[in-house]
């Protein structure tokens, strides 16, 4: 159960699916309710495919390239950080690889379940990192299934939550997203330099 509540917690941080809501509620202004279903519903379900991909590939492909874990956590754990503090700063789109080219080529666009919704947006560098680190520590069949458990409870939460977004957008305005997605982005911060104190201990050790 705490595997389960620390991976859910890690990758909400990370994912960070509340500061999504103001603009998916931008890309979806003129949809019905049916189609803001549809498109949340595709969302979630490239995030999962994406973030399972990660989970169980991600380690083939750090050998194939060369790639050591303690690197990898690093490299993660500095885009983690990176990505807390412009949740910190406020700068959401920024953050999330949207600048003005990008959102005006999605508005000319119908599918954006996948890009910009599920990734960059969603599942970026610094999930995917994240999730190959972590199987590289809890790789055992039952650890393997409460994981994959997390990440399927995550990804549907990313359905409710984006479904709901125009009404989230409603209650909590403005100043309510931002404040959450301030605390959100202080609890990445501390997942990603979490990261780099474990790789840099790791390094101390084989020294």
């Amino acid at each position: 159960m705490e595997l389960f509540i620390y991976l859910f917690a890690a990758l909400f941080s990370v994912l960070n699916p509340i500061g999504t809501v103001p603009i998916f509620v931008g890309l979806t202004q003129g949809y019905t309710k049916a189609e803001r279903s549809k498109v949340s519903l595709l969302t979630s379900f490239n995030v999962f495919i994406i973030l399972i991909i990660s989970f169980f590939i991600g380690q083939y492909v750090l050998s194939f390239f060369g790639i050591t874990i303690t690197a990898l956590r690093i490299a993660g754990g500095i885009i983690i950080t990176s990505s807390g503090f412009g949740l910190l700063n406020g700068n959401f789109s920024k953050n999330k690889g949207i600048n003005k080219k990008v959102q005006k080529d999605v508005e000319n666009r119908h599918d954006i379940a996948l890009t910009p919704l599920a990734m960059p947006m969603l599942a970026g560098p610094g999930s995917i990192s994240l999730l190959i680190a972590f199987y590289q520590d809890h790789n055992t069949t039952n650890e393997i299934i409460i994981s994959s458990v997390a990440i399927l409870v995550v990804a549907a939460t990313i359905y409710l939550i984006l479904r709901s977004a125009h009404y989230l957008a409603n209650i909590l305005g403005a100043s309510g997203i931002v404040a959450i997605s301030r605390i959100i982005g202080f609890l990445t911060i501390a997942i990603g330099i979490q990261y780099i104190i474990s790789a840099v201990l790791s390094i101390v050790r084989g020294i």
